[in-house]
């Protein structure tokens, strides 16, 4: 046990921490990976949905920022690739509009895949599924598209963050034991 660490007490989990933070990483520190891979990311979704056939450079640039975004994260080599390859080609698809803000669904899962969420936490997806479904019914054309994003990625942060709650959840309940180390005083006993 290094001085880092906080001792686990006997009848309880120890304070919960990310999944990726436990894998050993072969260059740079952690918080500095997912910051950056985060950063680059959301700054190259954005600058595609800035591209069309008259600055075709953003295409390009926020396409090279979103896969050296998905390359750094702190996570297991294959997840990184599977979604530093698929992420562009859903944040191409969000250059025909609002109407196709469904397919975030993708990099949503893509995103739990790179944090190392259990099973359980990809019931969130559904979140984005209907987002995907309600936005295009209040912005139909592209210039409603900054509006309909910004509300995407509401729905997108706020799914991500109850996903991690329920992995969060599920990893306590599963290292809780069935009996507390002291006897619990209800009611009837008071």
């Amino acid at each position: 046990m290094s001085g880092s660490e906080p001792p686990a007490a006997p009848w309880g989990p120890a304070v919960w921490r990310e999944p990726t933070s436990l894998i050993p990483l072969k260059w740079g520190r952690y918080t500095d990976r997912y910051l950056w891979g985060l950063i680059l990311i959301i700054s190259g979704t954005t600058a595609m949905q800035a591209g069309n056939i008259y600055a075709v450079s953003f295409l390009g640039q926020g396409i090279v920022a979103l896969v050296i975004g998905w390359s750094i994260m702190p996570a297991r080599g294959w997840r990184r690739t599977l979604a530093a390859f698929l992420a562009p080609l859903f944040a191409v698809a969000l250059l025909t509009g609002p109407q196709s803000v469904w397919t975030l669904a993708a990099p949503y899962l893509l995103w739990l895949c790179v944090r190392h969420r259990p099973l359980r936490s990809y019931i969130t997806v559904l979140f984005p599924i209907a987002n995907g479904f309600i936005v295009p019914q209040f912005f139909e054309e592209y210039d409603g598209m900054p509006l309909a994003l910004a509300i995407s990625m509401v729905v997108f942060v706020a799914s991500a963050w109850l996903a991690r709650l329920i992995a969060r959840q599920g990893a306590a309940a599963a290292e809780t034991p069935n009996d507390p180390p002291f006897p619990s005083k209800t009611p009837v006993d008071l």
